[in-house]
């Protein structure tokens, strides 16, 4: 299935990216009112000619800004907890996956289906096809479903990986002898990329991770290839 690609990063596709795309614009906005204000006070200080000769006593000022920023914390935290919940909970997956890091190339374990695995390798770039992208195209592709949770696994068999896919908002190390877990649900269908963002050797930038997802009913078809 081919998708047309997209210069820069790609669009959210999952409701988590979305809401730290939300919480990335409410917080931004904050620090752009923040900005504003201390410009604006410091370009009255340096234009007046006029001073302030009762410095000794300033209840009133101290008292808003002490408790004016407080204000602005708890309107960062709250949105910020929320989301850090929502990335945390897992509730009944539709499918597992496990994900293995190695030396540079990741591996793939459908959990739910027996010897359903096989490993993805970035494509040489004298094996693209027009269309491919370079140093992002794989051999193997993770081909899941849309619309369904998905919880993923993520461990590595030899030095500290990170499996990360932007457009999902995903991030998970990938620790030697510790079992990380996260979850997915994309929204529409489309190829997603990533790569490795742990800095793990020599061939570290030659690690790209691809997504592709589909409906359901071509999902369960795929399946039947494979298995």
């Amino acid at each position: 299935m081919a998708y047309p690609a997209q210069m820069g990063f790609q669009d959210a596709t999952s409701p988590i990216m979305e809401e730290l795309l939300y919480f990335h614009d409410h917080t931004l906005m904050i620090v752009f009112m923040i900005s504003s204000l201390v410009l604006y006070t410091i370009s009255l200080m340096l234009t007046t000619s006029l001073t302030h000769t009762n410095t000794m006593n300033a209840q009133e000022v101290e008292t808003v800004w002490t408790i004016l920023p407080a204000i602005i914390l708890i309107l960062i935290a709250l949105p910020s907890l929320r989301i850090l919940y929502m990335m945390d909970e897992i509730n009944n997956p539709s499918l597992t996956i496990k994900t293995m890091g190695h030396q540079w190339y990741w591996t793939y374990e459908y959990t739910d289906y027996e010897n359903m695995t096989f490993d993805s390798y970035m494509t040489s770039t004298n094996d693209l096809t027009p269309g491919e992208l370079r140093l992002l195209e794989v051999d193997n592709r993770m081909v899941l479903p849309t619309e369904l949770p998905i919880r993923v696994l993520v461990s590595s068999e030899d030095v500290l990986h990170s499996w990360t896919v932007p457009s999902l908002g995903l991030k998970t190390d990938a620790i030697p002898g510790r079992l990380n877990q996260t979850t997915l649900m994309a929204s529409r269908p489309g190829l997603y990329y990533g790569q490795c963002s742990e800095i793990c050797g020599a061939n570290h930038s030659f690690m790209p991770i691809v997504l592709e997802l589909i409906p359901l009913k071509y999902f369960e078809k795929w399946l039947l290839t494979m298995l």
